[in-house]
């Protein structure tokens, strides 16, 4: 073979492989699948979530709408085992994208889990203390010594310990038991429990005359009523940064529609979807301010209640590791979304105290 020959032959060669090399990054820049997580499950263990845009977003399919014309495959679990099971899966690399609680997340990311914050998504969510019909109890203080049941890893367990701590109380005052809502509703229904520490899915019991609630955490500070988050998987996040911004955009998107008291009504209504009655969601979020609970933007208001809550985790012994938050969330996929959607100053900004 001629000299010429060979370098004709060698050049192909390359150009083929580099060809080979650029398909290979294009088909990189978008995923084949999207893995979506969320802890909220419906009654009956439908896949239904509520009470924030994320979950809405996963009821109206609005994830699968904007990615329909790439042809990438949208997956959803909803996770009984909420938080402390998405953690898991996350350890695990199943997860891509999930709501999660304030308490979970933190101590994913203080365990090292390699996660961005990349949305603020429900805050002033409450909890309730709720005792069988027939009890006395008035207060946390009644019921010292006495079983309380609540969901431990979640956001409930440092909102209840927070509150107890305000009130001079501690967990060692108190029996605690580690339950779901519907296992812990059947328990105070028969006895087996004196107490019982839950969100607003507690309500139906209320109604049918099981129980009653004597506390609830409208009465706390803001840092000790539930809070969630999205969270991304960071080696997902750096592999494909415009597929996270499209996902923000839809969020932000939604947020903005939760956030108009026009659609309160038809809102409540998607998300009694769920099971959970309408009436619920009117009861729930009496009093709240539904264009600040859906606020997704990390102003030094929310920025300030995240690192409460972790100072108030770790005073608590609930996390163990530290975390630089100022690291961990990224702002840049909700700034870029409220420039897209020409949605500037919808949410004002407040300072850290809240004004």
């Amino acid at each position: 073979m001629s000299s010429w020959s060979k370098f004709l032959l060698t050049s192909l060669v390359s150009t083929a492989s580099l060809f080979s090399t650029v398909q290979v990054i294009a088909a990189e820049a978008k995923p084949t699948i999207i893995r979506f997580s969320t802890p909220y499950v419906g009654t009956g263990n439908r896949p239904v979530g509520y009470s924030n845009y994320y979950s809405t977003t996963q009821t109206l399919g609005l994830i699968e709408k904007e990615f329909q014309k790439d042809g990438i495959k949208i997956q959803w679990n909803n996770f009984k085992g909420a938080g402390p099971a998405i953690n898991e899966s996350f350890a695990n690399g199943l997860v891509d994208i999930t709501w999660i609680g304030d308490l979970p997340a933190l101590i994913g990311k203080s365990s090292r889990l390699d996660t961005r914050l990349v949305a603020i998504a429900g805050t002033n969510d409450n909890a309730y203390l709720a005792v069988p019909t027939s009890s006395t109890a008035k207060s946390f203080a009644d019921l010292k010594g006495k079983r309380i049941g609540f969901f431990k890893g979640t956001n409930l367990h440092l909102s209840i310990i927070s509150t107890l701590k305000r009130q001079g109380l501690s967990e060692k005052d108190f029996r605690f038991v580690n339950t779901d809502g519907a296992v812990g509703y059947a328990a105070l229904a028969s006895g087996d429990l004196d107490a019982i520490w839950s969100n607003q899915t507690l309500f139906p019991v209320v109604d049918r005359g099981i129980a009653k609630i004597i506390y609830s955490t409208k009465q706390e500070p803001t840092a000790n009523q539930l809070s969630g988050y999205v969270l991304v998987n960071s080696k997902f996040e750096q592999k494909y940064p415009e597929v996270v911004q499209r996902v923000v955009n839809v969020l932000v998107k939604q947020a903005a529609w939760e956030s108009n008291p026009a659609n309160k009504n038809e809102l409540f209504k998607i998300w009694s979807k769920s099971g959970l009655p309408y009436a619920n969601f009117n009861k729930a979020y009496a009093g709240v301010d539904l264009k600040r609970h859906s606020a997704p933007i990390f102003d030094a208001y929310n920025v300030s209640l995240i690192k409460q809550k972790l100072k108030a985790g770790q005073d608590l012994k609930l996390i163990r590791g530290n975390i630089d938050v100022d690291q961990w969330i990224e702002p840049k996929y909700v700034n870029n979304a409220l420039k897209t959607l020409n949605l500037q100053g919808f949410w004002k900004p407040l300072n850290a105290s809240g004004k």
